[in-house]
Order: structure tokens, then sequence, then C-alpha cells
């Protein structure tokens, strides 16, 4: 069984797509043990709890430092001992404490083709709305594991997105949501479940 902290920071849209595929038994093998948001009142936790997922919130100017901040949030972790943190619309940017604990053993999904439109300030609808303003014909998105960089980490699967003509930043959103988001983050999820997953040199190998 492999199981999962899912770090939120909104909506969680990522996070009822894993839900819905272990409820529908398409993501075996799997469990979400907490939901974790650096933001209170976000509806991702709302989503956790109906299905009956513990939530918990770390919130960084709610600790005196830095330090005590990254020691309470790998604590709650390993608490919950779990084998894969997703970032599924994180906004925090991981202390690198929790990246050497857990290498290799976390992923993110990002709204685009990595390389492209991502590193620094590349967030949300600021993506999409930097698509538009390129004038890129294919966009999509990127699981990735993470490392001490922003958005550098092995890239795991990608899956490209037709830009259309009359697409606003937010119909764009929706569209690359539903036709890569939701479906890649879960795939890459149930690789790394299947120990198919191999690190080489920065590189993803998938094992057949």
């Amino acid at each position: 069984m492999l199981k999962l902290a899912v770090l939120v920071s909104g909506g969680g849209t990522n996070l009822q797509a894993l839900i819905d595929q272990i409820e529908q038994k398409k993501l075996t093998d799997v469990k979400i043990e907490v939901v974790i948001s650096n933001k209170k009142d976000v509806y991702a936790l709302e989503r956790a709890k109906q299905h009956g997922i513990p939530t918990e919130t770390v919130i960084k100017k709610d600790y005196e430092n830095q330090t005590q901040f990254e020691d309470d949030l790998l604590a709650r972790l390993n608490r919950y001992q779990v084998d894969l943190i997703v970032l599924a619309g994180c906004l925090m940017i991981l202390p690198e404490i929790i990246i050497r604990n857990y290498r290799n053993r976390i992923i993110n999904i990002h709204p685009s083709l990595i390389p492209s439109f991502c590193g620094a300030g590349f967030y949300g609808l600021k993506v999409h709305e930097a698509v538009l303003a390129r004038g890129v014909k294919v966009t999509g998105a990127t699981v990735h594991f993470v490392d001490e960089g922003c958005d550098t980490g092995p890239i795991i699967l990608q899956k490209a997105v037709m830009v259309e003509e009359d697409d606003t930043p937010e119909i764009l959103q929706r569209r690359v949501m539903e036709q890569a988001e939701w479906l890649i983050l879960p795939e890459a999820v149930r690789l790394i479940a299947q120990n198919r997953i191999k690190v080489e040199n920065n590189i993803v190998k998938i094992i057949n």
C-alpha cells in the first residue's frame, strides 16, 4: 500500500482526481493518509473531510521562526508514515529538510510542458496568461519529482493540450486540468505504486 500525503493551497481539483480514482478502484494499493494545507479554509480541506481523510494546516506565519515551521511539517509527515508526498496545487516552497528526507518521494503537477512556462513566478493562472501572451499553439501539464530547484526535478509524465484561438486564461486553465492534469497525476501515482519508476542521472525511466 502506497501511503500519500497530499499538499494543497486551494480548491483541490487534483486532490479530487486522486480521490475519485481511488474510490472507483482505478488507482489500487494507494491510500491518502492526510491532506495538508498551508492556508486555512480552502475547499481542498472540505473535499478531504467529505471523504473521511484526515486534514492538517501548517501555516508558516503561525510559527516563531523558520526552523520551528520546518520541524513541525516534517514531524507531521513522519507521523503519518507516508511513502509519497503529492503537491496538488500547493503553492508552498518545500523546505530543503523535507526534500532531503523524502528524496524522489515528492511529486508535483505543473500546468505547462516543462521547461516552458515554469520556474519562479509561474503558477496557477499566471502560467496560462503567459502561454496566451506568447502565442504558443500547444501547452499541457507535467508531473515531476521535486528537488531543491523550482520545477527542475526529473520529469515523470507530460501531456499536451491544444491552445484554441478564443481561449481566455480561465478557459485554457480548465481544459489543461480536464485533458491533462487530472489524468497524468493519478497515472504517475499508479506507476510509483507499481514500482515502475526509476531515476537515473536526473531522468525518469518507466519500467514496462
